[in-house]
């Protein structure tokens, strides 16, 4: 296995996500005064994108579906669009001129 090189700003990154995440988790006042305050946003979320943007924003790589099978591939028929039964209507229509 090997590994790729990681430049020194990836590290401090890295770090300063790993270190705010768990401050976040384990200190209650890390949290701010509320249940979820500012403060997680800038020790977990902001080293977050900043780690991600270093890396040159990759994004997660999309699995290639494999083949269906014929017979369930098949489109289903198109249904008719829904309409409102007259009665509903009628109701509306009533409401309208009373």
């Amino acid at each position: 296995m090997t590994h790729d090189a990681r430049s020194p700003l990836d590290e401090i990154l890295c770090t300063a996500l790993i270190a705010g995440t768990l401050l976040v988790l384990l200190v209650p006042g890390a949290r701010g005064s509320i249940a979820i305050g500012w403060l997680p946003m800038w020790l977990v979320a902001m080293p977050a994108v900043a780690w991600w943007a270093a890396r040159g924003f990759p994004m997660p790589r999309r699995r290639v579906p494999q083949a269906v099978p014929a017979r369930m591939a098949r489109a289903r028929r198109p249904q008719p669009q829904a309409r409102r039964s007259s009665r509903i209507a009628r109701r509306a229509a009533e409401r309208r001129a009373a």
